[in-house]
């Protein structure tokens, strides 16, 4: 009432009162009103860092031991939209810069959740789902084959990600306002190929006839308008691999689509869609310097500051797009959301033997025999920066094509449905031989020897192969040194050769998951299928063809031909990949990871057609038996980081390899500056950056420019030796095209811990110099 009061007064005369609230009664009908007429939602969107730690957590990905983090090539972000009805119904969904979700994560985030927002938010109307980068920190899944790679639990890795979901839903919830979504598609071609074409060709070839690709090129964006602000965000939905960064590389990035959401959210700011100020330097320098001599000598005039005492909120501030934001309007947020990207790889130039440099054995995938030589190449081959950046570029182009374009607008209801499987043994009905239909079960979860091969994307090691029914007599006996499977899982796996009984491994506590989510989200004609795992190109078809079927049958009026049901993988939970029966019989890297067996397709839409049927008939759903929590049990074997040192004289923050004096850089070249600094799992700089780009502006002000969120800048970690206390950061610029000339200087902001584990934070600059 204090609002009121200060227009009206505090001693309103009762008929004054009584007026008053009758007129506002009034004018609340008529905003309802106009509510309703304008907008039929209420939308929000949020943003929040979720980077985890930088150092010495092996990547969740590609199974490499000797891959782990060593720096940071691009931050890691939680992305989340919430639709609503006014006063009904309401939709969540996050898309994780990481691998995928996690069981665990989602139950800690729904914990919170419920705590703060009671029933608001469930894990019926909740989705989390991951873009599939290989190139993020792992640790953070509770199941054991996920993290035995990380050495077990890394609680850093996981509070990152839960605190950074949780700050993007309350950021979306806080930002709902009345607004509208549009949907759009549009093919993109050239960002996808498949890397197992053999075992797609099993497939029926009336079915194959379908279909002109033998990947889907299709990407479905929402573009999401508020009605105070105008455009405020996109998501979009597009299958390919997070895989263009390869299985050696050592920086934290969103890989591709991480790229691509940079460059949209950049986009979509310089085009004044999200809060009308520009962000380039361009725009924060009064003018282009033209006297080269002038910013030489300006240059000389600054010298390297050495390292200095830092507060954590200097790092935030400082970065370049916390700058630009105003605390009156919501930031724009836009995610590329991951599909049915099972056999989907980015590296569209196929795939070579590194001995040879000819095409890889079709069917195995193999050189001379060895799947090791098989590697994949992207469109910037061989570096695999550039290949990113294109990859990204592309979806980028196509999502921004589409978002310029959108004019279908979503109507009707919000709604959804959710429940838990087990699938270590759930009954389906399948089609018979010869007419009728048979009950047959899925299987406890198992891994075949073809996942030990891996993909051209990352291939395995030893001597497997793609494509192997029979198995090793040596890994076999190695195998049942952990758990030799029974009779009835070999038969009920059949023909997959078992490597690893995962579903039947119970030491320490569950190697892998048997109760899985699934879940229906719907926003008007658009459905959303949130899977656990990454289903295949034609896996992904039949899915969303059978839901499909179901919604626009039975004359119920709700849904249409024009109804649009897109996959969205890896997501609540993760369960590895989902082959077609037929292209589980070839027992590729796919089909050899489709844990639960042949029948494991079946199972999935026969629950998303009950799912289905339920959406459409306004029934209840029974929820399933729960999946456990497991955090209790979770075992970390990560060394933590003892003390930080520097030699006598020296501080953290002082530069180690300067740059050279009066120097002159171009655009395209490197600069490169070396700092003294500690471990970055000191401080994780959430909504921060520890490398920093900075524009002289005048002759004293110096105004962040690029940072730990833009693609050309990278923050490189290193020890000279391996439990070396002493550790440094180079800072590579790789000066882009759109740089202004100028007077530049680099700077680094990091933490240090002291033997009696107190963590001191610093920062420390390069000397000045000229772009031109």
């Amino acid at each position: 009432m204090a609002i009121f009061s200060r227009y009206y007064g505090g001693g309103r005369k009762p008929c004054n009162s009584i007026s008053f609230w009758f007129s506002l009664m009034i004018f609340s009908q008529c905003c309802i009103e106009t509510f309703s007429a304008s907008s039929q939602y209420l939308i929000g969107l949020g943003s929040y860092d979720i980077t985890g730690p930088a150092a010495d957590v092996n990547m969740m990905g590609y199974a490499n031991t000797e891959q782990v983090t060593s720096g940071v090539h691009l931050r890691l972000r939680a992305r989340t939209f919430i639709v609503a009805e006014p006063k009904g119904k309401r939709v969540v969904f996050v898309n994780l810069d990481a691998c995928m979700a996690s069981q665990i994560v989602t139950i800690k985030v729904l914990e919170r959740l419920k705590t703060r927002y009671g029933d608001l938010y469930t894990d019926q109307n909740v989705a989390i789902s991951g873009i599939h980068t290989h190139a993020g920190p792992g640790g953070y899944l509770q199941y054991v084959v996920y993290i035995v790679t990380s050495l077990g639990f890394v609680r850093q890795s996981f509070d990152a990600v839960v605190d950074g979901i949780e700050k993007s839903i309350i950021i979306a919830h806080e930002n709902l306002q009345p607004g509208s979504v549009f949907v759009n598609k549009g093919e993109l071609l050239d960002a996808g190929i498949s890397r197992s074409p053999s075992a797609y060709l099993n497939n029926p070839l009336d079915e194959r006839n379908k279909y002109k690709y033998n990947v889907d090129k299709e990407m479905t964006l929402l573009k999401f308008v508020d009605n105070e602000w105008g455009p405020v965000g996109s998501f979009n939905w597009f299958p390919t691999h997070g895989t263009s960064m390869s299985r050696t590389n050592g920086l934290i990035s969103g890989d591709n689509k991480g790229a691509a959401a940079r460059f949209m959210e950049d986009w979509a700011e310089k085009k004044g869609s999200s809060n009308g100020i520009p962000r380039r330097v361009s725009n924060i320098v009064s003018h282009l310097r033209r006297n080269y001599d002038e910013l030489n000598v300006l240059a000389a005039s600054f010298e390297s500051s050495g390292g200095r005492p830092a507060t954590r909120l200097l790092s935030s501030v400082s970065r370049v797009r916390s700058t630009i934001r105003q605390a009156d309007r919501p930031s724009f947020v836009s995610a590329f959301c991951q599909s049915n990207c099972g056999d989907v790889s980015p590296n569209v130039l196929g795939a070579f033997c590194i001995d040879t440099g000819l095409p890889c054995e079709f069917n195995h995938s193999t050189c001379g025999g060895k799947n090791e030589l098989c590697y994949s190449r992207g469109p910037g081959y061989p570096d695999e920066f550039e290949s990113t950046r294109i990859i990204g570029d592309r979806q980028f182009r196509k999502a921004a094509d589409l978002f310029s374009k959108a004019s279908e607008k979503l109507n009707g209801k919000i709604d959804y449905r959710h429940t838990y499987l087990d699938l270590s043994k759930l009954e389906v009905d399948i089609p018979k031989q010869g007419g009728g239909h048979q009950t047959v079960k899925t299987c406890p979860a198992a891994m075949g020897f073809a996942f030990a091969a891996g993909t051209t994307d990352g291939p395995g090691a030893f001597d497997f192969s793609q494509g192997d029914v029979k198995g090793n007599p040596f890994w076999r006996l190695v195998r049942n040194i952990l758990k030799k499977p029974g009779q009835e899982q070999v038969d009920c796996q059949h023909p997959k050769p078992i490597l690893l009984d995962t579903g039947e491994m119970k030491e320490p506590y569950d190697w892998a998951p048997s109760i899985l989510p699934i879940q229906i989200l719907r926003i008007g004609q658009l459905v959303i299928l949130s899977v656990p795992g990454e289903f295949t190109t034609m896996a992904g078809r039949r899915l969303r063809d059978a839901v499909k079927a179901v919604l626009t049958s039975g004359g119920h009026g709700e849904f249409d031909s024009n109804t649009h049901v897109v996959i969205a993988g890896l997501t609540n939970t993760y369960s590895q990949y989902v082959t077609t029966f037929e292209e589980y019989q070839i027992q590729r890297y796919e089909g050899a990871s489709t844990l639960y067996g042949p029948h494991t397709l079946s199972a999935y839409i026969q629950e998303f057609k009950k799912l289905a049927t339920a959406l459409i008939s306004g029934l209840t759903v029974n929820p399933g038996p729960q999946p456990p929590d497991l955090l209790n049990k979770q075992i970390s074997l990560l060394t933590p980081v003892v003390v930080d040192f520097t030699p006598p004289g020296v501080k953290f923050g002082d530069v180690k390899t300067e740059i050279p004096q009066n120097s002159t850089f171009h655009r395209r070249d490197n600069v490169s500056v070396t700092f003294w600094t500690g471990c970055p799992r000191n401080d994780l700089m959430t909504e921060g950056t520890y490398a920093l780009v900075e524009i002289l502006k005048g002759k004293d002000a110096w105004v962040p420019a690029y940072d730990d969120d833009d693609f050309c800048l990278r923050f490189k970690w290193w020890r000279p030796k391996k439990l070396s206390a002493y550790s440094f950061a180079t800072i590579d610029w790789i000066i882009p095209e759109s740089a202004v000339s100028g007077v530049y200087r680099i700077r680094h902001f990091g933490a240090a811990k002291s033997l009696l584990g107190s963590i001191s934070r610093f920062t420390g600059s390069s000397r000045a110099f000229v772009v031109v």
